[in-house]
């Protein structure tokens, strides 16, 4: 299986605070990963670092996507290589409507222009099986959507944009119940559609429930402590982290945690 995301060694801050202290992790093309720990852990600031959103400043290590070093290409180019990121706080854009951002996103990714027509008709099916109201379609991006609209418009854009690797940042967070199953509704499609990886950072294993998944990784203190198949998404939903928080500080390097990164 064709490799598709290599981070090495990955160190970052925020202003002039550590918050990933040497993260090692792969992904290969079409794996489920997901990515948990308590909150602090330093998980959003994971996803955010790979996607170089500014706000964090990778001080070590080394990001490959496609075997191309990303490290510190910008996140517009990340983006149009087929990397695609939803944001556990979406933000508000003033101004450009859903449909327009959405559109103006996919040209930019396959440098063409795309016929209105087709474009609408797509959008309308996609939004259909998100069970959004088509008059989101024309409302300016996320601005007075709840915070379900929010989460739907992001896998909306996944959907359309069908990236090869989607990084989720807690897209279930604050969601009820019909909600979490509306959006986990559209992963699975991405998945059907698309075959693309996902890399998953969550607290919860809501959204995990109908999925696959092939790695899961135990984030502490900005550094993983272990990892493991979809077993230990099942251990942690039982048991909780309390046995990985001492991990990220061990100093025993016989240690049967370390073993098996």
């Amino acid at each position: 299986m064709a490799e598709l995301l290599k981070i090495t060694d990955l160190k970052a801050k925020v202003e002039d605070k550590e918050i990933l202290k040497g993260v090692n992790l792969t992904v290969n093309a079409g794996e489920v990963h997901v990515v948990m720990g308590p909150n602090g852990a330093g998980k959003s600031t994971l996803g955010s670092a790979i996607i170089s959103d500014p706000e964090y400043e990778k001080t070590e290590g080394t990001v490959l996507f496609k075997g191309v070093d990303i490290t510190h290409e910008s996140t517009d180019k990340i983006a149009k290589m087929g990397m695609f990121m939803s944001f556990q706080n979406p933000v508000e854009v003033p101004g450009i409507s859903l449909a327009n951002f959405i559109k103006t996103a996919m040209e930019l990714k396959t440098g063409e222009r795309i016929r209105l027509w087709d474009f609408k008709k797509q959008l309308a099916a996609t939004m259909e099986v998100l069970q959004m109201d088509p008059s989101y379609a024309d409302r300016d991006l996320n601005v007075g959507f709840s915070g379900g609209e929010k989460k739907k418009a992001e896998i909306l854009q996944l959907l359309m944009l069908k990236p090869d690797l989607a990084i989720l940042d807690e897209t279930d967070s604050g969601l009820d119940v019909d909600a979490v199953h509306i959006v986990s509704k559209g992963i699975r499609e991405y998945k059907k559609q698309v075959g693309g990886a996902l890399m998953i950072i969550t607290h919860s294993t809501r959204i995990l429930e109908s999925l696959k998944v092939d790695r899961t990784h135990v984030l502490v203190d900005g550094r993983i402590v272990e990892v493991g198949d979809e077993k230990l998404v099942g251990e942690i939903n039982e048991a909780g982290f309390e046995r990985f928080m001492n991990c990220a500080d061990c100093k025993n390097e016989d240690c049967v945690m370390k073993s098996r990164l």
